[in-house]
């Protein structure tokens, strides 16, 4: 069980400082409670596991940068010792003590040492953009004047969690395709520049007799051979600028416009960007955004530029007075029945609870989506795979077969 160190005001005034065991830090500030004092500050004490500095260092440097998965971790700490009845300050060092990865733990403080600082804590999450967006931001701030700082924790903890699933579905639904293409690429290419090449000798003066099929192969492996290094840094070359074509306003453009126009998976993506704008657009709004904040909100989260426009547009148009789905209307990127919706919604003051429910829909379409799409890929993969080695093997077996009957 671990140790909290602690230091409390009991009901006398006084101040003290001690050392509580208990499961969790929530427990503790609860077992405080309960002696009639009111909790100052509680945090973990350190274990004294005699780590050495090099070690330490050693672990910092190979921590990596701070993810939405430590974000989510945090957010629902901070939640759980909001209810407790811990204040934000105790809340964020007991946090910060027990986080393990180092980088965020010097967040964590700098976040502490704002708010004891007097800025509020929307403030202080402002000055890390990475790691706390727009949504957390604002959400955060709507608490800040409305109250229920720790239910707002919660919402957002829950739009997190959601996200990273979706994340994690779409990534899951790429890496089958990728090993595939990748085994079939290597295959191919070991084929060519080692099995290839020991049957030149057999074929040597006999290219009357070779079909077009192996003499083409034959030409493809020896010029591989000779040249790999012009190849291998040609095909480097050209990754490096697809890259940095594809991180160009331009060339990100052309990726998002290519999600939604691929037949196989653009069903996919369109569920997955309109789910991520309804539940971006539903919990602002429920969490009382203003409405412009809201529509430049979800267009930058929204995660392609197609959509991103989309809310641009949206936003221009209700900045200038009109309804939201005036422009929706126009532009024909969301589906009928989905503007339908928005439209009912704001007429009649719903428009939150409706997004939510549209967002919930468009999360099992995407679901459903994603496995039609990872059944329909692995058979295409299977099968070009299979033409590719079955054309190599055929182009070296035929000329044998051809030969031995010459022989007879």
């Amino acid at each position: 069980m671990p140790n909290y160190r602690y230091q409390i005001r009991t009901s006398g005034g006084q101040v003290q400082n001690g050392v509580i065991a208990a499961d969790t830090v929530a427990t503790a500030a609860a077992i405080l409670r309960n002696q009639g004092a009111h909790v100052l500050s509680l945090a973990a004490q350190a274990s004294g596991t005699g780590e050495t500095s090099l070690m330490a260092r050693f672990r910092d440097m190979n921590a990596g940068k701070p993810t939405q998965k430590h974000v989510l971790d945090f957010t629902t700490q901070l939640a759980v010792m909001m209810r407790a009845g811990i204040s934000l300050r105790a809340a964020l060092e007991g946090i910060g003590d027990q986080t393990e990865h180092p980088g965020f733990r010097k967040i964590i403080n700098q976040l502490r040492t704002d708010v004891e600082s007097g800025q509020t804590f929307s403030s202080a999450l402002a000055k890390h953009p990475k790691l706390f967006n727009p949504l957390y931001l604002n959400m955060v701030r709507a608490s800040e004047m409305s109250g229920g700082f720790s239910s707002m924790l919660d919402r957002i903890a829950g739009y997190i969690a959601q996200q990273l699933e979706t994340r994690k579905m779409v990534v899951g639904a790429a890496i089958y395709p990728v090993i595939i293409g990748t085994l079939a690429v290597g295959v191919t290419v070991f084929l060519l520049t080692f099995v290839l090449p020991k049957f030149a000798g057999v074929f040597q003066g006999k290219e009357d007799v070779l079909p077009w099929a192996t003499k083409f192969l034959m030409g493809l492996s020896a010029f591989m051979v000779q040249n790999w290094y012009i190849l291998l840094g040609g095909l480097l070359a050209l990754l490096g600028c697809g890259y940095a074509f594809i991180k160009t306003e331009v060339g990100a453009f052309w990726v998002d416009k290519m999600k939604l126009s691929v037949p196989i998976v653009r069903s996919m993506f369109r569920s997955l960007y309109i789910s991520r704008s309804m539940q971006t657009m539903g919990q602002l709004i429920n969490a009382g955004v203003p409405m412009l904040d809201t529509l430049s909100i979800t267009g930058d989260i929204s995660g392609n530029q197609i959509f991103k426009g989309l809310w641009r547009r949206v936003h221009t148009s209700v900045k200038q007075g009109r309804k939201i789905g005036d422009p929706l209307r126009q532009d024909k990127i969301l589906p009928t029945a989905v503007v339908q919706m928005i439209s009912a919604g704001e007429e009649s003051g719903k428009l939150g609870e409706v997004l939510d429910e549209v967002s919930t829909f468009y999360s099992k379409q995407l679901k459903d989506n994603i496995k039609t799409v990872t059944g329909m890929i692995e058979p295409i993969m299977i099968l070009l795979m299979g033409t590719v080695v079955g054309f190599i093997a055929m182009a070296i077996i035929l000329p044998i077969f051809k030969m031995s009957q010459i022989v007879k």
